[in-house]
């Protein structure tokens, strides 16, 4: 994982499986080669062997399972994931969420195979705590901004220097701030608060020209670490 963090939940939209869903996942890569900026795609299970075959970028699962291998249908664990080809996954996410112990086992797991992990929060109270189970960053997202068009770093841009606090708490961890960013002025805000990146779902799947946005996402990006010295 490299900063800036850019990630793109693909959820379950129109334009997130089949063949506008590969679309997506080239239109992203074309931006990160364009931009030398890693972007992560969090797709749903069934496209990740497709979309990670097709393209160069980071492919995440939304989602894994604690549950050790054996019986447990419909189950979608680590080893899973890795051999459809993903790097990594989400957890917890507010519309998915996962018991402490599940999330610790998954984890576990995830780093012994190599996985990168992105853990999601709703309040910056929990970062630190979900930081100590030792995923590669936490993103906190408050639920009523996600999907809002409201961006956390100007509605709320106290959960993040909050969040700040509390991931300097952790060594090695990487803070992601989410919910209602649709601007590359919310990204540049975002991580001049502090943080090392953002996490964003429905201003690109759902946009007009998704390039278009994900350029200024990137753009604001790599000013706000110019100007915090860090590119």
């Amino acid at each position: 994982m490299k900063v800036p963090i850019i990630l793109v939940n693909y959820k379950v939209y129109e334009t997130s499986y089949g063949k506008r869903g590969l679309e997506m996942a080239k239109i992203v890569e074309k931006v990160a080669l364009e931009t030398s900026t890693e972007i992560i795609v969090a797709v749903p299970a069934t496209m990740i062997t497709r979309v990670a075959e097709m393209v160069s970028i980071p492919v995440y699962a939304q989602h894994v399972d604690g549950v050790p291998e054996g019986a447990h249908t419909g189950a979608i664990t680590p080893e899973l994931i890795k051999d459809a080809g993903a790097r990594g996954s989400l957890l917890n996410h507010s519309e998915k969420r996962v018991r402490m112990d599940e999330m610790d086992d998954a984890l576990k797991r995830m780093r012994k195979l190599g996985l990168e992990s992105v853990v999601c929060v709703d309040r910056y109270e929990l970062v630190a705590p979900m930081a100590l189970l030792k995923p590669t960053a936490v993103l906190v997202e408050p639920p009523e901004l996600i999907g809002s068009g409201i961006s956390v770093s100007k509605a709320r841009p106290e959960v993040i220097t909050s969040a700040v606090d509390e991931i300097r708490k952790v060594e090695g961890v990487y803070l992601v701030a989410g919910a209602g960013i649709t601007s590359g002025e919310d990204v540049y805000v975002a991580m001049k608060l502090g943080s090392d990146g953002v996490g964003a779902a429905s201003a690109i799947m759902k946009a007009k020209e998704p390039q278009k946005v994900l350029l200024e996402f990137v753009n604001g990006a790599i000013r706000a670490l110019e100007e915090r010295g860090g590119r």
